[in-house]
């Protein structure tokens, strides 16, 4: 498939904020407050204080305010990423990630995966495309 051709429903810059955020918030969650608070200098500490407005509510709320076709696209995105579809199967992904999004909460859904930003990254991936290189 050309990635020329696929349109993902949802800006790279955006999927870019959401795994970044994501992965912070794991960093967060990995780093455990016994360690933070014990180790004051440590870059976790550093990184928990740049970040503190950083919540998984704040993420909930970005993920919310995203347009109905925006988080169908993210879910499916996420599940490309988990290997549930490939890039080929990414119109079946889109719509059915629309069905299982109607009348539900896809922040509480996407903040719910493990590795969420890891996997956004990888559904990226699959199209040739890179988090990495976007402009933040």
């Amino acid at each position: 498939m050309d990635e020329e051709e696929v349109d993902l429903g949802i800006s790279l810059e955006t999927v870019a904020t959401i795994v970044d955020q994501a992965r912070a918030l794991q960093g967060q969650e990995e780093a455990g407050a016994e360690e933070l608070a014990e180790e004051d200098d440590s870059e976790a500490a550093q990184l928990g204080e740049e970040n503190e407005e950083l919540t998984e509510e704040s993420l909930h709320d970005f993920i919310d305010q995203l347009n109905e076709d925006e988080q169908a696209a993210l879910i499916a995105l996420a599940w490309v990423g988990r290997g549930d579809y490939g890039p080929e199967e990414w119109e079946e992904a889109v719509r059915l990630a629309a069905e299982r999004n109607e009348g539900s909460d896809a922040g509480t859904y996407l903040l719910g995966m493990e590795m969420l930003g890891d996997l956004l990254a990888e559904g990226v991936a699959a199209f040739g495309l890179s988090i990495e290189e976007v402009d933040r």
